[in-house]
């Protein structure tokens, strides 16, 4: 069974109001990476991806230089990768 990896993010620039919350759910989708994302308060975006190593590898790289079309992504922070034998999410959610 291949490792699945987990870790949260926060995505800092013009990241909302840019539709960046639903390319990131489309582009999840596409990569079969599960996790959520949400706007917060301080105008940046956070959220949690898992999925194996090399779509988990391939969402950490969108994040930080990709993003929704018309966004502008200043930097992506990314917390401490954890190792795990199954996902904890079903898909990838857009929180409120």
């Amino acid at each position: 069974m291949p490792k699945i990896l987990r870790c949260d993010f926060e995505v800092f620039g013009t990241v909302q109001g840019v539709s960046f919350r639903l390319y990131t759910q489309k582009q999840a989708k596409q990569l079969g990476v599960r996790g959520w994302c949400m706007n917060t308060p301080k105008d940046t975006v956070v959220g949690q991806i898992e999925g194996s190593e090399e779509s988990f590898a391939e969402m950490k790289k969108w994040l930080a230089n990709t993003g929704s079309p018309t966004c502008r992504i200043d930097k992506a922070i990314f917390g401490l990768v954890e190792e795990s034998d199954s996902y904890t999410y079903e898909n990838f959610a857009i929180r409120e």
